[in-house]
């Protein structure tokens, strides 16, 4: 084959390239593979140019045939070989390697068909030409390196073949791009991306990047207002639209719920624009719907806080009226009957130490049971006051360090029941000698940490620990248990308190794992670890370091 027409064919490849480019852009500009086609073309020429650069046309054309026909990869094995093909196409400009581009080949093949097999519906049969194609490119390229490792000797024959194949592939592709299944490629991947989102951010973009208008607007309809807005929340006039562009109205069951502003021309394309709204809309329903439960979930927990609330109510009337009703009958039923006990006969003094023991009982019992209902030192003394005597009753050395002040009566309660709840489980189940309790204020949360020196493990799901936590969660708080650094287990609550602040706070800047197992560290149980303090009801900064072992 002589050389000038040769010379020709490589000029019309190049042409070809170029011009298809042209056309794709000018057709679909919301796809990368006219931009693609173009930058092939001109890679074309500057091989002709340059001889180092022969190959370099192969990059942009890899890449097309695995981006086919949003131009835009999304897997990584495509990126992968993309990348490859340009580094292939650079390195044999100057190298010769054929086996290297035998290597090509095969991988764009490999890389083609996952693309393909990761597609269905309207996009696998859109995607049917881009495989074909990049099974004919890929096989162009063997054939070139099989020429040369095979030493056939049919240069001209191989090389018009390989130029016929490029010039075919791009027509083909340029044909189908216009014509073909590219709307509902684009459709397919726009559903596909906004199926994922969880808010309506960006989305303006996606639908201007899908139908090929930068300028489009899109606006959201203000519930309950016949007004629009648009991502940011400014108002959004529709009725003085921008001259020479239309307004289309997005409806969901015959209700107007956004709108978009965008070129006439995106009306040539009914079926991208109907599937565009049909993304969108679901899109906005799903938005709505997430908001919907976010605001159920926020009615719930206020609910369940409410209740908490009320019930704490409930227990101080109770406590009230126990302490200052039944109560103090008993005690002057006691003053009666001791009073009666000079004045009685003999039988009656017989009885009557009997009946002044049951009351006794009686009122120990009542006692007790108001001090499960809200201890009355918690009531009058806030936690400074109610949890060391908590701890006089654990049955193990406790010590105590409070570093808040009064607290709203829930969180009050619910800390104090913490701490008791915590305490009895380690009496009960940790086989520990010694236990700690810190309540301090940290940005503007109540934590509360009780440590021992047990045996660990300790079962986060008990009925008792898991009563606590509904109560805790219930106030917006949470409980972590688990194993502490040196041994023993370390519980942790957290419940926010709006205006708690420690009186001294030297963990700021920390994290709250640090602090925990830094506490954990300076645990009262070990030996010369002294304990933090805290203010109390009465005033002053009264450090506590309590230990029942230890009162006398």
């Amino acid at each position: 084959m002589p050389d000038g027409m040769l010379s020709l064919a490589d000029t019309a490849v190049g042409a070809v390239l170029l011009g298809a480019g042209a056309l794709s852009w000018a057709g679909r500009r919301g796809s990368r593979v006219g931009p693609l086609m173009a930058m092939a073309g001109a890679c074309w020429f500057l091989g002709s140019a340059f001889p180092g650069l022969v190959f370099l046309h192969r990059g942009p054309l890899v890449q097309l045939h695995l981006s086919y026909p949003i131009g835009r990869l999304h897997r990584w094995p495509a990126r992968g070989v993309a990348l490859a093909g340009y580094g292939a196409a650079l390195y044999e400009g100057f190298v010769p390697a054929p086996w290297l581009t035998v290597g090509l080949s095969a991988l764009v093949v490999a890389a083609a068909l996952d693309v393909f097999a990761r597609t269905s519906g309207p996009a696998r049969r859109a995607g049917r030409s881009a495989l074909a194609a990049a099974l004919v490119f890929a096989a162009a390229l063997a054939l070139g390196s099989a020429n040369v490792l095979l030493e056939w000797g049919a240069d001209r024959a191989v090389l018009l073949v390989y130029d016929t194949a490029v010039c075919l592939v791009v027509i083909w592709l340029t044909v189908d791009l216009r014509y073909g299944r590219w709307t509902e490629a684009t459709v397919a991947e726009l559903v596909t991306q906004l199926g994922r989102r969880t808010d309506i951010e960006g989305l303006q973009g996606q639908l201007a990047r899908a139908l090929g208008d930068p300028g489009l607007i899109l606006g959201y309809r203000v519930p309950g207002r016949q007004a629009y807005c648009d991502e940011t929340g400014r108002p959004l006039d529709i009725a003085q639209g921008a001259a020479g562009r239309v307004t289309t109205v997005v409806e969901d069951g015959g209700e107007p719920v956004a709108v978009l502003i965008h070129e006439p021309a995106v009306l040539s394309d009914p079926q991208l624009l109907h599937g565009a709204i049909a993304a969108l809309r679901l899109t906005v329903a799903n938005a709505r719907m997430r908001a919907e439960v976010r605001a159920r979930m926020a009615e719930l927990a206020t609910a369940r806080r409410r209740i908490v609330e009320a019930a704490d109510a409930q227990r101080r009337a109770l406590e009230a009226e126990l302490t200052t009703g039944a109560q103090t009958h008993l005690a002057q039923a006691l003053r009666h009957l001791r009073a009666l006990e000079a004045e009685t006969d003999e039988e009656g003094r017989a009885v009557l130490p009997q009946v002044l023991a049951e009351v006794v009982a009686a009122q120990r019992e009542l006692a007790q049971f108001a001090q499960g209902v809200r201890p009355p030192s918690l009531t009058a003394g806030g936690l400074g006051a109610a949890l060391p005597l908590l701890a006089d009753r654990a049955g193990l050395a406790v010590s105590v360090s409070v570093d808040v002040g009064r607290l709203p009566p829930p969180i009050e309660a619910a800390t104090y029941f913490v701490c008791a709840e915590a305490l009895t489980n380690v009496a009960k189940h940790a086989a520990a000698t010694r236990a700690t309790m810190e309540v301090v204020a940290e940005a503007g949360t109540v934590v509360v940490r009780v440590s021992d020196d047990g045996r660990g493990g300790a079962d986060s799901n008990g009925s008792g620990l898991r009563g606590i936590a509904d109560r805790v969660e219930a106030l917006g708080g949470s409980i972590t248990v688990g194993d502490g650094a040196a041994g023993g287990t370390l519980l942790t609550a957290r419940i926010p308190a709006e205006g708690a602040a420690s009186n001294e706070d030297h963990e700021r800047g920390t994290s709250d794992e640090d602090r925990d197992r830094r506490r954990l560290d300076a645990d009262p149980r070990r030996p010369g670890t002294p304990a933090r303090g805290g203010r109390l009801r009465g005033g002053g900064d009264r450090r506590q370091h309590h230990h029942p072992d230890a009162r006398a």
